[in-house]
């Protein structure tokens, strides 16, 4: 786990400069997001069994895949948001 004791306060900075600091952060949280989502894809993906793909009397139960769907549509609804809120950012800085 992360210790941000030591961070220094955004306080200190310029305006610009911490904007542009959490919006880095934020898109750097977006593209690990984007990676855990392909493993978890990739994770997800059949083996390419040669052996038993010709057979119908082989039954696989899969119990793992549930949990991957869930763990994916969570870490979609964070990348979801972790996006709005990186637009809300980017509009923020830009005079109306």
């Amino acid at each position: 786990m992360l210790n941000y004791a030591g961070t220094p306060p955004l306080a200190a900075m310029a305006e610009t400069d911490s904007r542009q600091l959490i919006a880095a952060e934020l898109r750097s949280l977006i593209a690990r997001i984007e990676i855990s989502m392909r493993l978890i894809d990739a994770a997800m993906e059949p083996e390419d069994d040669s052996a038993i793909s010709g057979s119908t009397e082989i039954v696989v139960l899969d119990d793992v895949t549930p949990r991957y769907a869930t763990v994916g549509a969570a870490l979609n609804a964070c990348r979801v948001e972790l996006g709005n809120a990186l637009q809300n950012l980017s509009e923020s800085g830009n005079p109306a």
